[in-house]
């Protein structure tokens, strides 16, 4: 695949609920690079197989992919639980995942032009999809205080779930994430740890500019 030259490219790696999200959207708007929620496309599938349970097949999942309005990844329809555990049974899928492969490359080394580049998060960014990107962050945090920032973001969208029911959703995410066959969270040797379990956006935001502000200006 032909690569955009001379760009930004950075990596997030993290469990559910880490702020991974929260700190690559902060990035992008800061040095202007595309960003790519990986984690919503599985959750795009995810809620697929739920909608399509007896049509549900590779054909249709890439052919869904590959007409994506990138836009509908920010439908609250694809925060619910039900998706998030349907996401995590499809990213075990090879045959899924290869698709999902192709589509997030695309968009992670040859942005839009008006782009400084891009930013990826996800559970296997720096694994498998960006090794060779300019930047790699592992962003994590304890699971109580990632269930209670779950819990808080379901209040917020007036979804009716118990804390309990939001830290086990959580335990079972990890547990899929790390043991799954194709693509396993893990950290590697080359990527920055983060963790945001005491550390506020700001200052967990503060801490990884002045990482990439070190390399790319002096």
């Amino acid at each position: 695949m032909k690569k955009r030259k001379n760009i930004i490219t950075v990596a997030i790696d993290s469990p559910a609920a880490a702020g991974a999200g929260t700190q690559a959207k902060l990035i992008s708007k800061n040095y202007n690079l595309f960003y790519l929620d990986t984690g919503k496309i599985y959750r795009y599938i995810g809620m697929l197989k739920l909608q399509n349970q007896k049509k549900f097949s590779y054909n249709l999942v890439k052919y869904k992919i590959d007409n994506i309005k990138l836009s509908y990844l920010k439908n609250k329809s694809l925060l619910s639980n039900d998706v998030a555990l349907s996401a995590a049974k499809v990213a075990k899928d090879k045959k899924i995942r290869h698709i999902v492969h192709k589509f997030q490359q695309k968009y992670a080394y040859r942005p839009p032009k008006k782009y400084n580049g891009s930013v990826l998060d996800g559970r296997d960014i720096v694994t498998v999809q960006l090794r060779d990107a300019m930047f790699k962050f592992f962003i994590t945090a304890s699971i109580k205080v990632r269930a209670r920032r779950r819990y808080i973001e379901y209040k917020g969208l007036n979804k009716k779930i118990a804390y309990k029911e939001v830290l086990k959703s959580l335990r079972i995410r990890d547990k899929l994430d790390k043991e799954r066959k194709y693509g396993p969270l893990k950290k590697t040797k080359d990527s920055i740890l983060i963790n945001t379990t005491k550390l506020s956006k700001k200052a967990c935001f503060k801490k990884i500019k002045a990482i990439m502000d070190k390399k790319l200006y002096n």
